[in-house]
């Protein structure tokens, strides 16, 4: 069995069990997918590899930017732009239409980001993201000092950043409630989901312990989307958890390798595009992503 079922609801989201096609494998560590929904490809980050990958049907798997500064998690503006977290200059930054890069953030309070990790966009075109120390380690980023005394949260609207939280021990996925209404970011040393609540300005509070990630094999809370219904997936031990929207965890898509990301794709938004350690894979579910 490729799933662990822990509620009878699980069935429905994700199917009574999964099967696992590899479209591209002997990558370093693979990490950050995103979909394109109208152009139907999919970009990936290697990032020790310090390469930015594309992959469609018709393609394969190709160069999308190499070096790509060893970009972690990616996302899409609301004008249909490129963000990327970039390990190896501890930058969020912004691919404009005719190619030239953008940096939407470098510093907070006159001192370098750890290394942004994770990324998503508010309707209302802000800018979230994590920002753990995972870039400034050997291997997964260039090895040197951080100049923050914290692991933040933060909002990026209008050449303005904002710290919206300072007390993760490694902030690293996270996302949006369907309304918008509440933003989902987990810890991975601490192994939990926690949820605040958005705040009309955007900033966050009342911030709390949602869930945790528990079971037998590899893997910690990394990348983490919510689907089409409020169901809510996240990386952790064993594979891919996937958890209600009262917060029950329903079961866990046990992947091949060790999971760091995930996004939806295709054009029923019901393929689910896995970066697992040296490879990607694609699967089925039941209800789409977002």
């Amino acid at each position: 069995m490729s799933v662990e079922i822990r509620d009878p609801r699980f069935t429905s989201v994700v199917g009574e069990d999964v099967s696992f096609e590899e479209i591209g494998s002997g990558f370093l560590f693979t990490e950050g997918p995103l979909w394109h929904p109208t152009q139907a490809y999919l970009l990936f980050s290697d990032i020790p590899g310090d390469h930015l990958r594309r992959w469609s049907a018709a393609d394969g798997v190709q160069t999308f930017r190499q070096p790509s500064n060893m970009s972690n998690g990616l996302a899409w503006d609301r004008q249909g732009r490129l963000l990327a977290c970039e390990h190896a200059t501890s930058q969020v930054t912004r691919t404009e239409s005719d190619g030239r890069i953008t940096v939407i953030a470098s510093h907070y309070d006159g001192k370098a980001l750890n290394s942004p990790n994770d990324i998503v966009v508010k309707s209302d075109g802000a800018i979230y993201f994590t920002d753990p120390t995972y870039g400034r380690m050997k291997y997964f980023g260039r090895e040197r000092a951080c100049e923050l005394s914290f692991q933040g949260v933060y909002r990026a609207v209008d050449g303005k950043l904002a710290l919206l939280a300072d007390d993760f021990a490694q902030p690293n996925g996270l996302c949006f409630s369907l309304d918008e209404k509440r933003l989902f970011v987990n810890d991975t040393s601490r192994q939990h989901i926690r949820v605040f609540d958005v705040q009309a300005d955007g900033t966050l509070a009342n911030g709390r312990v949602w869930a945790q990630t528990t079971g037998e094999g590899p893997g910690a809370p990394d990348g983490m989307k919510i689907d089409s219904a409020g169901n809510l997936y996240c990386c952790g031990p064993g594979g891919i958890h996937v958890f209600a929207a009262d917060a029950t965890a329903l079961g866990v898509i046990k992947t091949p390798q060790p999971t760091a990301n995930f996004c939806w794709g295709d054009d029923d938004r019901r393929s689910l595009f896995i970066t697992a350690s040296t490879s990607v894979y694609r699967t089925r579910v039941k209800i789409p992503g977002c």
